[in-house]
């Protein structure tokens, strides 16, 4: 094994601990505080609207909502494909960018198919970020027909579950998209890779919690 193999293993190895070790932290938190999160916040919302759509009979307004959601997720679906294709452009011009990539890896150069590897891990995860969104579309679909059902024939909370495992799938393919930051600094090298994923841990910190949950902690309460 050479060094730039060793020093990537090592830092994939590191930056996974740190991000599979603040998702731990953050489901004990839930644990004991189960609307800690944004997340939680917004599936009572979801259920809460649902529940008044139905009730209220506001179709018109409930499919523009979901129309909504639905471009927003195709939004990210169509983005992720492109930056798959993109990735894919990478790895056939590898010949034509290792030059480049050498002259910003501090470690020395870099291994022409442990950058390969790089690049397969960056494709995978927009593939499966691509995933979640197009479930997130299929679910938020669904939703916009059974919302206008008589609630005689669909109880609003089932359809209240679709819609909350819809929001799921977003929030999912978006921390996918998250995870392709540190995905893309390590191909300059290891030491960004783990830089990276110190800040994206800060960041998900700050974006996971509440709004009521950071007033509280802004105020002193």
């Amino acid at each position: 094994m050479n060094l730039t193999f060793v020093s990537d293993l090592i830092a994939a190895v590191f930056s996974v601990g740190i991000i599979v070790g603040y998702h731990i932290l953050l489901r004990m938190r839930v644990r004991r505080d189960p609307d800690y999160t944004i997340q939680a916040l917004l599936n009572k919302g979801r259920s809460a609207w649902v529940e008044r759509m139905m009730k209220d009979k506001e179709g018109i307004l409930a499919v523009q909502t979901l129309r909504n959601a639905i471009m927003g997720a195709t939004f990210f679906a169509s983005t992720a494909v492109a930056l798959i294709v993109g990735t894919i452009t990478l790895s056939v011009q590898g010949d034509r960018l290792q030059q480049a990539w050498n002259t910003l890896s501090p470690i020395g150069p870099l291994d022409e198919h442990l950058w390969l590897l790089k690049l397969l891990v960056l494709l995978t995860d927009m593939l499966v970020a691509f995933v979640c969104f197009a479930q997130a579309i299929r679910l938020f679909s669904h939703v916009g027909v059974l919302i206008a059902v008589p609630t005689t024939t669909m109880r609003p909370h089932l359809v209240a579950r679709l819609f909350i495992q819809g929001g799921r799938y977003h929030t999912r393919g978006m921390r996918w998209y998250y995870f392709a930051a540190p995905m893309l600094f390590w191909l300059f090298g290891p030491l960004l890779l783990i830089l990276s994923s110190c800040v994206l841990v800060v960041v998900l910190h700050f974006l996971d919690r509440s709004p009521e949950r950071a007033l509280d902690v802004r105020t002193g309460g």
